[in-house]
């Protein structure tokens, strides 16, 4: 097979685990507004998905760390092993939409590089540096998130407490369609640029291009299939992350929001990737311990945790798998 046949067949997975990504992840932006009723349902995910738009054409500092940290050469990796990689994530990606849990993209990616890299190359092509880097910044960022949004949440308590509850809702369900808009421009900063460095990667590998720079197509395109995904919603996630963790008031839907929002922003300035679906979640259960403990449901966080800790083994067996499939046809 061509390997610009090859490369299209990347490119095509790419974009599908980029769309995929939007709709999984839409309740990163909006679960919280549309939870507390600050915004309808529909209205939210267009306003995430435009913005989700405008946030992956953002910078490609995130795309080029995905694309040079995690293998030591472009040229180890094949395109085989990229298609792996891809499908192994978008498979995990497809389950736990199904079954309404939330995961992280990001681990479901990270762990379907690694399985395809280490079956496809050998362990030798990891670049644990790298690796050591990007798995530090998706553990430690919802544990930042979580203490943020703690210190935010008591911090407007202190302040907004005296007022009477009515008017303060009403006042903070206007206030979540800035922090909502954020929350949705920032989500695209970071999370679009994990498909583009993977396409660039691609590109590198194949000898399409002299050097690890995102092209302009590139950036659009995954723009383009992440704010499609985002439209396309994803209700079964919302349900979870806007009222299965801890029931949000408008207050708390703005401190969650916020407090995420500045946390994958300063993430995508430093160049790092990390799961917006964490952040978010941490968040919410820092906003939610401030008000008291037992207002969290630790079931529910349990059995997220439980998704995440096996979401990284789980992408890398299936990508390892798939390579194997590949190769007895190529």
């Amino acid at each position: 097979m061509p390997d610009m046949t090859l490369v299209y067949i990347v490119v095509f997975f790419a974009l599908a685990f980029d769309y995929i990504n939007g709709f999984h992840d839409t309740a990163n932006a909006i679960a919280t507004s549309v939870s507390t009723r600050a915004l309808d349902p529909q209205y939210a995910v267009i306003l995430a998905a435009i913005l989700n738009f405008a946030g992956a054409l953002y910078s490609t500092g995130v795309a080029k760390t995905i694309g040079g940290d995690l293998v030591k050469s472009a040229s180890l990796v094949s395109q085989p092993v990229i298609i792996s990689a891809l499908f192994g994530a978008i498979v995990w990606n497809l389950i736990t939409w199904w079954m309404g849990i939330p995961s992280s993209s990001s681990h479901a990616l990270v762990g379907g590089v690694l399985g395809a890299v280490i079956v496809g190359a050998g362990f030798d092509a990891i670049n644990l540096t790298g690796v050591e880097k990007i798995v530090l910044s998706l553990v430690l960022s919802p544990l930042i998130a979580m203490a943020g949004g703690y210190v935010i949440m008591i911090a407007m308590m202190w302040i907004f407490g005296r007022q009477e509850p009515g008017k303060l809702n009403t006042g903070f369900k206007k206030m979540q369609l800035l922090s909502a808009s954020l929350m949705s421009f920032s989500h695209g900063s970071n999370d679009a640029q994990k498909a583009m460095g993977i396409i660039t990667l691609a590109l590198l590998s194949s000898g399409q291009i002299p050097e690890l720079e995102v092209p302009l197509w590139t950036k659009i395109a995954c723009a383009t299939a992440m704010g499609l995904g985002t439209a396309a919603g994803g209700w079964k996630i919302i349900k979870t992350m806007g009222g299965k963790i801890f029931k949000l008031e408008p207050i708390n839907g703005f401190a969650a929001d916020m407090n995420s929002a500045m946390v994958i922003f300063a993430a995508t300035n430093l160049h790092l990737p990390v799961s917006t679906t964490h952040v978010v979640s941490g968040s919410i259960m820092g906003v939610g311990s401030a008000k008291r403990i037992s207002a969290v449901r630790w079931g529910v966080a349990q059995q997220m945790l439980f998704a995440w800790i096996l979401t990284i083994p789980f992408s890398a067996v299936t990508s390892a798998l798939m390579y194997k499939f590949l190769m007895l046809f190529l």
